[in-house]
């Protein structure tokens, strides 16, 4: 499970303040390393969204093997990159090669409004992985017409025809992923995780009459597309001479590669494991593989690399590809050890009935990671923080790794300022608070989300996982109960006593400040005016403050109060809140545990969904003076290896692509392996 969507482009997860408020000057000579004394971490903005560097932190200290590691593992994952592509909707990658083509050989007028809204949404198309906006889901829309996309194809001899040309302009295929209560889910989706005519009801009935171990289920449809064949449900298995098996072909070489410069024995293992998964497609070798990597905790170099994340799929079945690639850090993942260690002891003093609560929180592991490269669905929108395995019986018998991606937090702080929490934050203490604490409350709460949040409670016996009982509600309850349990301990002194901050009242205060601000009022930025709420994790943090404010309206907990046109949510009581946020912990997990579909469908639907349309209004106008993309991703740096004259790797050079565009064609150039 990753917290991707928590940041969404600004640096302070907990509150959407910290968003750079102009576009930095244009980028640097392609030749800078990452050594330079200034370095520049945004290096371009357009439409919504904002492109930064990050430095590989902690690349001088590995040696020339590990180093070999990392860059083999970037490679594999960069190998895979395409699916993604593939995966988020089935004519991306004609729709990318014919625009691509036109960027690269156009020798006509490029100082035209039209030529410039191209460029816009080719970069918001290479940004997305695809046609469909990364966070909302919605149809990207270009800001010139068909007639002008077909002159610029004519005069570039590029073919795309068809309903490959027409969904570019058209209402067809609208949604990426639709998840609204009225729709046919599965149908009415973009998503390439299914044919065209394969229905809801047809995916339920497919899954449901597949047996399992009862103990150790498979993760059922996670790399495979369900289409019909002659009337007939079968799945389209994803490996090596099967579906995307050129890209899977080389993403096992460069395996096999890494496999050969591994640390240590755990490592060769799990990496065995993982091409050996991706040969077969087998779910019970992915199995074995995320049990081996699970317990290869050993060494300075970790990876994430597979049929991964299910947010994307409707139903919550189906893998997106994706890949990051981590060095140690080992100063925070110090401190970070210390919530690992305690895990047992938040479980015990939650506010969880006590049939929910683990006797034993087995094998939670949470460091602090630098990334060295990233792919597919991590890239260019990333998470900062990731726990996996997903699998329910893996994590409870042999636990989970839990990171933070250092460097990429650290690059949205330096390119960030608080003109936003200036905005929205209530009164002076209000962005004092922040300003001090609110950097380490968003370290805590991440991993306190991912540590004692993922990895805490139970299922009761004879219920099914919560994919199969709480359905297209899965997602959203499940981040939002692992923000809550991260959201109680945030106002606990017992974070003191560990030594994980200095003053934990003021920590807590900043860290209920800024989620509350975010969920009622700063996220909506993201929204165009008279959207529902669609994406999980902002659903979650928009039930979790609705309800929450709600609950504390007699005893004024938080009071809505507007000002000179302005509408702020001041919290008065925050120990109360965090009683409130302890009840709904406590009512999320009863409804994971007992698979309540209903009661997960009202609180989200009744709480989550719905925005009111004034106050959406409201916060765009006060948004608007504000020149910050809401959004930002990230360019990888590029590991250039440094060969002799017998052609063998004796060192490596470290350089920062010049512009997004760049590194872009580059990437379609040398991994373009799904035609």
């Amino acid at each position: 499970m990753n917290i991707k969507y928590l940041l969404a482009g600004c640096f302070l997860a907990l509150g959407l303040i910290s968003c750079q408020e102009t576009a930095n000057d244009s980028a640097a000579d392609s030749s800078d390393t990452q050594a330079e004394q200034e370095f520049q971490y945004q290096i371009d903005q357009f439409a919504d969204l904002k492109i930064l560097r990050y430095k590989i932190d902690g690349w001088d200290d590995l040696t020339l093997k590990e180093q070999k590691l990392v860059y083999y593992l970037t490679q594999a994952g960069l190998a895979g990159r395409d699916i993604m592509w593939a995966q988020n909707y089935r004519h991306n990658l004609a729709i990318r090669a014919a625009l691509e083509n036109v960027y690269t050989n156009y020798q006509g007028d490029k100082s035209s409004a039209n030529w410039e809204a191209f460029e816009v949404y080719l970069k918001r198309v290479w940004f997305s992985n695809g046609i469909h906006h990364h966070y909302s889901n919605d149809k990207l829309k270009p800001g010139f017409d068909a007639g002008y996309l077909k002159e610029l194809l004519a005069a570039t001899n590029t073919e795309l025809t068809g309903e490959a040309f027409d969904v570019i302009f058209n209402d067809a295929d609208s949604k990426k992923v639709n998840l609204s209560k009225d729709a046919d889910i599965v149908l009415e989706s973009a998503i390439n995780f299914y044919g065209p005519d394969v229905t809801e009801a047809d995916v339920e009935a497919f899954y449901s009459g597949i047996e399992v171990d009862a103990d150790e289920p498979i993760e059922v449809g996670l790399n495979t597309r369900l289409v019909k064949e002659n009337g007939q449900l079968v799945e389209q298995v994803y490996k090596s001479g099967g579906m995307y098996g050129a890209a899977i072909d080389e993403i096992i070489k460069w395996l096999e590669l890494a496999q050969g410069v591994a640390e240590n024995p755990n490592q060769a293992k799990a990496l065995g494991l993982l091409i050996e998964y991706y040969q077969t497609g087998s779910l019970d070798t992915w199995d074995d593989y995320a049990v081996a990597w699970v317990n290869s905790t050993e060494g300075n170099i970790d990876w994430i690399n597979g049929f991964i994340e299910v947010y994307n799929d409707p139903k919550g079945y189906k893998g997106s590809y994706e890949t990051i690639v981590e060095i140690k850090d080992f100063d925070m993942s110090k401190k970070m050890a210390v919530l690992s260690k305690e895990a047992q002891w938040f479980e015990d003093n939650s506010p969880l009935m006590e049939e929910h609560k683990k006797d034993s929180v087995t094998g939670v592991s949470y460091k602090t990671v630098n990334v060295a490269g990233e792919a597919g669905d991590a890239s260019p929108s990333t998470p900062i923080g990731v726990n996996l395995p997903n699998n329910n019986w893996i994590r409870q018998k042999h636990g989970s790794k839990s990171v933070s991606l250092g460097n990429i937090i650290n690059s949205y702080a330096n390119a960030g300022s608080t003109g936003r929490l200036k905005e929205f934050a209530y009164d002076s203490l209000e962005i004092e608070l922040e300003t001090k604490y609110g950097q380490l409350a968003d370290k805590l709460h991440t991993a306190l989300h991912e540590v004692v949040g993922h990895a805490s409670g139970q299922i009761n016996p004879g219920v099914g996982t919560p994919k199969e009982t709480l359905k297209s509600y899965k997602s959203t309850i499940e981040e939002g109960r692992a923000d809550l349990f991260g959201l109680y301990y945030l106002m606990d002194p017992k974070l003191q006593e560990l030594g994980l901050v200095e003053d934990w009242e003021k920590t807590g205060m900043a860290a209920y400040d800024g989620y509350i601000r975010n969920g009622l009022v700063s996220q909506l930025v993201r929204l165009e005016l008279g959207a529902d709420v669609e994406e999980a994790h902002m659903r979650n943090r928009q039930w979790v403050s609705a309800w929450a404010y709600e609950q504390g309206l007699e005893d004024n907990v938080i009071e809505k109060i507007v000002q000179d046109g302005k509408t702020y949510y001041n919290i008065n009581d925050y120990q109360k809140l965090r009683e409130i946020f302890g009840r709904l912990l406590r009512e999320t997990q009863r409804i994971t545990s007992e698979g309540d579909y209903e009661a997960a469908k009202a609180l989200v639907e009744d709480y989550g969904v719905k925005v009111d349309q004034n106050l959406h209004k409201e916060v765009l106008d006060r948004n608007s003076k504000f020149t910050a993309a809401p959004y930002g991703g990230f360019v990888n740096p590029e590991i250039v290896p440094i060969m002799n004259d017998a052609g063998e790797i004796t060192g490596f050079e470290i350089k920062q692509p010049a512009t997004f565009e760049s590194q872009m064609l580059d990437y379609a150039k040398r991994y373009n392996f799904l035609k």
